[in-house]
């Protein structure tokens, strides 16, 4: 029983996927797609950098969401037999296990991200904000210490000791304060363009809504465990709020894994850029271990796990 988990934004790095489209066919073909739906040669910024361009809101969000089905569908066809027995994403990653599921397309999800990426980089400019990762405080803590605060909201549940707040910068500033008083070992500031997953990005939320609504989401019967409620969407009116509302509203991605733990998976598999979800997956403790698809190298140990499998 494998989990398919896909990372959010953060995770990009220059010549991310290059060695899986060097490699293999699917994963040209797949980064090709990807520039004529877009209109722009992005795989050459994905290989090439600058990096400045490819970590811009608007740019990094539809190259990971490429790279990570690029890599997802050389794995499907090089082991026909892996299936997913449930999806999930962190933030951006949770379109990547839209489309995973099977419960919109290839096109359709790209565009989708196209639109969610340039909006909540409009926003970034409107509402200029900023986050920190806060580590050493439990998210009752962090609450506590934040609570009151005008311009700051937990943004991220994303393992245990490791929660991000999101705010106006003179909120930050103040939650740094509150946090340390608060017994926080470490307040980080992350190197983001804005306020994700606060209220400083509900101008991106409500332009959101309406593409969301014209998506042509289906049905399917992989389950999907998705980051507003923590736990799994069991229709696609579901889906379509917890999509809209996730823009604003806090990842819980530590209570998602807990409600795929409780599934009795055996194997995580991180498909995409990086080994971000790997990190809080260990930091959960979780029995289960997860394997990041991120090199074309990473295809040997998944065929070991197959094998050993089977």
């Amino acid at each position: 029983m494998t989990a398919f988990i896909f990372p959010g934004q953060g995770a990009q790095y220059v010549g991310m996927g290059k060695d899986f489209f060097e490699s293999f066919s699917t994963a040209r073909e797949t980064f090709e797609e990807g520039d004529d739906l877009l209109g722009q040669k992005l795989s050459k910024m994905i290989f090439e950098g600058p990096v400045d361009l490819l970590t811009l809101t608007k740019n990094s969000q539809t190259a990971i969401f490429i790279t990570s089905m690029a890599i997802l569908r050389t794995v499907l066809e090089q082991f026909p037999d892996l299936q997913p027995a449930v999806c999930s994403g962190l933030s951006l990653g949770e379109y990547t296990a839209l489309c995973a599921s099977g419960r919109l397309g290839f096109a359709d999800t790209l565009l989708l991200v196209r639109e969610r990426a340039r909006l909540m980089n409009e926003a970034c400019e409107k509402a200029p904000g900023a986050m920190a990762a806060v580590l050493g405080l439990d998210a009752a803590g962090i609450e506590a210490a934040v609570k009151g605060l005008n311009g700051v909201w937990v943004a991220n549940y994303n393992a245990p000791g490791q929660t991000v707040v999101s705010g106006t910068k003179e909120g930050i500033e103040r939650a740094l304060l509150a946090l340390k008083e608060s017994g926080a070992k470490r307040v980080i500031p992350l190197s983001v363009s804005g306020a994700f997953h606060s209220g400083l990005m509900q101008s991106a939320q409500n332009e959101l809504a309406s593409f969301i609504e014209k998506a042509p989401i289906q049905e399917s019967s992989i389950p999907f465990c998705m980051n507003v409620p923590g736990h799994f969407a069991k229709t696609i009116d579901e889906i379509r709020r917890n999509l809209t509302q996730q823009v604003t509203q806090s990842v819980r991605w530590e209570q998602g894994i807990g409600a795929i733990e409780a599934l009795g998976v055996q194997t995580y598999l991180e498909i995409g850029c990086g080994k971000t979800l790997a990190g809080l997956n260990r930091k959960m403790g979780l029995s289960a271990p997860t394997l990041s698809i991120d090199k074309v190298a990473d295809l040997d140990q998944l065929a070991k796990v197959q094998h050993a499998v089977t």
